[in-house]
């Protein structure tokens, strides 16, 4: 096959798992923002902050201009949409079995966003630790900074169920895979599937990783 046609493919795919990560974290920054009782700024700007937060982390830390949120601005309408649409559409009732049914979502989000991170370190000529690492920040960083800016301590650090150990898995069942040559398209499946089930199965065994006690 034509390199630059795969290239293209890829480049697509990526693309592809990144709206649909960005679209779950945002719903994840409206439940909390609602939950707050913020206003119509604040909701916005906290959906913003979680869709956002850890690619423009990421895209900070490997240098990489402009950011993504900036080279597809139809990311920013789409969560300036839902935003208004979830103000207009959503109330009290709606968001008990709202945060039950995000928890799938956010896992999912968590394995898209991390195997993002890996493919593009990668891509750019990072060394595959620094890959995972930014594959992690990818997926977490989003999350942590919206509940840093509604005043809780973040998530991903305080319930003790395994979530970015999680994304660490997959990117390095992520690297594994490139290492033996597999294709592309798969080692960015394998990454979400990895990084996905073990979250959902920390859900579901109520896995915790282990407090410290002083």
């Amino acid at each position: 096959m034509d390199p630059f046609i795969t290239s293209g493919w890829i480049n697509t795919f990526r693309t592809l798992l990144e709206v649909a990560a960005t679209i779950a974290f945002a719903l994840s920054g409206v439940i909390v923002a609602a939950r707050k009782r913020l206003d119509a700024v604040g909701v916005c700007v906290v959906a913003f902050v979680a869709a956002f937060g850890g690619g423009t982390l990421r895209d900070l830390l490997l240098d990489q201009r402009p950011f993504f949120w900036i080279r597809h601005t139809e990311f920013v309408w789409g969560i300036l949409a839902l935003c208004v649409a979830a103000m207009l559409f959503m109330r009290q009732r709606h968001f008990q079995p709202t945060e039950r049914a995000m928890l799938l979502p956010d896992a999912i989000g968590l394995g898209l966003f991390a195997a993002v991170g890996v493919d593009i370190s990668i891509a750019i000529g990072m060394p595959p630790l620094i890959a995972v690492v930014m594959g992690v920040i990818t997926g977490v960083f989003g999350g942590v900074l919206r509940d840093v800016l509604c005043n809780e301590v973040p998530q991903a650090f305080s319930d003790h169920r395994p979530y970015a150990l999680c994304a660490f898995a997959g990117g390095w069942a992520d690297i594994a895979l490139r290492q033996l040559d597999a294709p592309a398209w798969s080692t960015l499946v394998t990454c979400v599937v990895v990084t996905a089930g073990l979250r959902g199965l920390a859900l579901w065994r109520n896995w915790e990783l282990p407090a410290w006690r002083v």
